[in-house]
Parts: C-alpha cells; sequence; structure tokens
C-alpha cells in the first residue's frame, strides 16, 4: 500500500514505541493523529517533535476507554482530514508484579479493570468506531500491538513482569485480529505484531526492568534466542512492512519478541539408534 497521503491513528505516540512508529510513517509522508490522555511530560516532549508538521497532524486529548469520547475525536478526524486509512492500535496497560504486587493488595483495587479496560477494551472502541470511514476511505490496514504475554502468562522468567489481566487481555488480541480481519475485507487488512521484551516496553528503560535483579535480567536475555532485547526502532520497522509492504497478509500475527517464546527449549544432538548396519 502507498502510504503517502494517507492519515494514521496511532495512540501511544507520547512513549517510545508509538513515538518511533509516529516518526517512521511521517517520513513517508503519511497525516498523523497522535491522541493524548496521560503521561503529560511524554506529550510535551511529543508535541514539541510533531508541531511543525502543523497542517498534516492531530492531537487531541481522548480517553480512548470511553465511548463517547472515541466518537467525537472519530468525527473530528473526519471533519479535518476527510478519511482515515490506518490504526496503529498501539494501547495497553500492564501491572507488573514485581511493580504492583499482588491484586489483592489495596493500592491495586482498580488495576485488573484498568489492564483489561486499556489493553483489550480500547482496541475495540478504536477499530469499531474506525471501520465505517476506514473503509469510506479505500484501502487501509490495521496493526494491533500485543505482548507475548499472551502465550507465556504469569510463568517461567516473565512472571515478575507479566500480570495475569495482562496476559489474558493479550491473549484475546488474537480473536480480535481474526474476526477484524473478516469484517475489513476487502478493503482494509488487519494483522497483529507480537512483542516480547523491548527497550522501553517491560525491557530496558522501564520501572519494573530497573527493579529486577541482575539474575532476573539475565535469566529473561538467557532465554531470549537472539540474546537481547529489541528496539523501538525495530518495532516501528516491523508495523512498517505490515502496513506497507504486506498487501497480502491479513489475520496473521507476527511475533516478535527475538525467540523469548521458543528459548525455554534446546535441541538435543540426534541419538545414534540401536539398528546396525543392513536391519530396518
Amino acid at each position: 500500500m502507498l502510504l503517502e497521503g494517507k492519515t494514521a491513528l496511532i495512540p501511544g505516540a507520547s512513549r517510545a514505541i508509538g513515538r518511533a512508529i509516529a516518526r517512521k510513517l511521517a517520513g513517508e509522508g503519511v497525516r498523523l493523529i497522535l491522541p493524548t490522555f496521560d503521561w503529560p511530560d511524554s506529550i510535551v516532549e511529543m508535541e514539541e517533535e510533531f508541531g511543525e508538521m502543523a497542517d498534516k497532524v492531530l492531537i487531541p486529548p481522548c480517553d480512548l476507554r470511553d465511548q463517547i469520547q472515541v466518537q467525537g475525536m472519530i468525527a473530528t478526524i473526519e471533519q479535518r482530514f476527510g478519511a482515515l486509512h490506518i490504526l496503529v492500535n498501539n494501547i495497553e496497560r500492564g501491572g507488573m508484579p514485581i511493580v504492583h504486587g499482588s491484586y489483592d493488595e489495596p493500592h491495586n483495587h482498580d488495576q485488573w479493570d484498568l489492564e483489561m479496560d486499556t489493553t483489550l477494551k480500547a482496541k475495540w472502541l478504536l477499530f469499531h468506531h474506525c471501520l465505517p470511514l476506514m473503509k469510506r476511505s479505500g484501502p487501509g490496514a490495521v496493526v494491533n500491538i500485543s505482548s507475548i504475554a499472551a502465550r507465556t502468562g504469569r510463568s517461567g522468567p516473565a512472571a515478575p513482569v507479566f500480570n495475569d489481566a495482562y496476559g489474558a487481555a493479550n491473549r484475546a488480541i488474537a480473536s480480535f485480529t481474526e474476526t477484524w480481519a473478516r469484517e475489513g475485507a476487502p478493503e482494509i487488512r488487519v494483522n497483529e505484531l507480537m512483542l516480547g521484551f523491548i527497550q522501553h516496553r517491560h525491557g530496558e528503560e522501564t520501572r519494573g526492568w530497573s527493579l529486577l535483579d541482575d539474575r532476573e535480567r539475565q535469566g529473561i536475555v538467557a532465554h531470549t534466542l537472539l540474546q537481547r532485547t529489541g528496539s523501538a526502532e525495530e518495532v516501528a520497522t516491523a508495523v512498517l512492512f505490515l502496513l506497507r509492504d504486506a498487501d497480502f497478509i491479513t489475520g496473521t500475527v507476527v511475533r516478535m519478541d527475538g525467540g523469548f517464546v521458543l528459548g525455554g527449549e534446546g535441541v538435543p544432538a540426534l541419538p545414534k539408534g540401536i539398528l546396525a548396519a543392513g536391519e530396518e
């Protein structure tokens, strides 16, 4: 899909991964809608970076968990740009056990709902209310950003980082991806990018990573086949591929985890067997 002149909605662009995706698409000549809600310091940085694109960027405040606000934002997008071609569904909230502790703690009274509403409900609201405008706008694409917490749950080296509700919510995103691919076809392709440990997202430069001890951090890296975490730039490059170059891919989950999910099992040498030459 040719991206120049297209319009993209990218939530979470005040943070590292969303910002890298927005930067990558801006370089392709895409107009940007970058909704904001929390992280005020990061929002200021984002506004400073993209402020020079005044006629090609819209930065509306919006609680993406709220249906009325989402509908209002989409009406504003249609009024401002007249079309919407791309949705990068990059919105989530995952409480790290090493940071938040148990759901039973009084300070976590709303944590379960926050993880579910932000990681799952907000994605549904965005797609559901964006789809009519996207269909009217011509060929387009959706990328759902998810986590390998869907596969690991709260287990193994990832246990201090992935909370139960967060894992369950991410497991459900694959169902959305397949249903939405059917619903969007043939105009709108829908794919999912499932992320592992990425710098600024579960990995380095996060509060949770800094609270892990050396053994726990080394355990995560050792469990990753490529022996490192990923970067926001690598995520943005993968998103660009799914949007621009993957015209015959829809309804697919692409796992980008450096091999973390596969890292628990080694491949032993083949045994010699018991048969002598000529035996069957």
